[in-house]
């Protein structure tokens, strides 16, 4: 630095009379407001109505500042899951459950990653827990009934279902995913009358009245099956789901692969 340039810097140091080191750094206030800090209620809120991308960096951010916040843990293996991180969801669902051992919602994650990944047996364990330290809760017996299914435990699976159907009559996702096994056991009737009940329902989504759709179209009830496809789904979508049905020529292996995979880890 020349003499002049080094000159100019001192006196710009110098230019505020009275102006002391501790002065011209930020104030206590000031960094605690620029340091990280966890949500707001509302805030959490607001992030859980967002995309799978955008939640998994928020929670990743609010369980950085407080690692042992079994929310944020939770909500975050959530979000991987829905990303189609499975093995990582299982992972940040298990990491809650070593501070919190009877956190029933990250069981429950652990055994919906599980389920998402095609390795249900791994999940058993922890929804069985969930089940025994929640008896009235009916999400632990949904996907029990779910994880029994995958891995063949067919009898299991149905008590596990009706158990659910006792503590919550008519739950549609209950019956969504007792009906697709009945589908995939070859009983697309049944899985038609289970399907119409959970249409029914007040809380019934989008996927609930497709696998309808999908279960009429695979019996040969190709107009009611268009009908609801053209209602719920966008003209080019309809359209895809239409064309999939119509290649259709019932054979129990494609069928059955189908409606496998649409039973529901909730």
């Amino acid at each position: 630095m020349s003499r002049t340039l080094a000159a100019l810097a001192t006196a710009a140091l110098m230019a505020t009379p009275g102006q002391t080191l501790a002065q011209s750094q930020p104030s206590q206030a000031q960094a605690a407001a620029q340091a990280p800090r966890a949500a707001t209620a509302e805030e959490r809120a607001a992030y859980d109505r967002l995309d799978p991308l955008v939640r998994s960096a928020f929670w990743a951010g609010q369980r950085d500042i407080a690692p042992n916040d079994p929310v944020a843990g939770v909500k975050l293996a959530e979000a991987l899951r829905e990303l189609g991180q499975f093995d990582k969801a299982a992972e940040t669902a298990e990491g809650v459950l070593v501070t919190q051992p009877q956190n029933v919602d990250a069981m429950l994650e652990v055994g919906r990653a599980h389920i998402a990944r095609g390795q249900a047996f791994y999940g058993i364990r922890r929804l069985e827990e969930a089940r025994d330290l929640a008896p009235r809760d009916w999400r632990p017996l949904s996907l029990l009934g779910v994880a029994y299914q995958q891995v063949s435990r067919h009898e299991e699976a149905r008590q596990a279902w009706n158990a659910g159907l006792q503590l919550a009559p008519d739950n549609p996702n209950i019956l969504t995913n007792a009906a697709m096994a009945q589908a995939t056991a070859g009983d697309p009737a049944g899985a038609e009358t289970l399907l119409r009940r959970a249409v029914a329902q007040p809380g019934a989504d989008l996927k609930i009245k497709l696998n309808l759709a999908l279960i009429l179209g695979l019996q040969g009830k190709a107009a009611e099956a268009e009908q609801i496809i053209r209602r719920e789904l966008p003209p080019e979508q309809a359209e895809r789901n239409l064309a999939w049905l119509r290649s259709q020529t019932g054979g129990a292996t494609t069928g059955q692969a189908r409606t496998w995979n649409s039973l529901e880890g909730r």
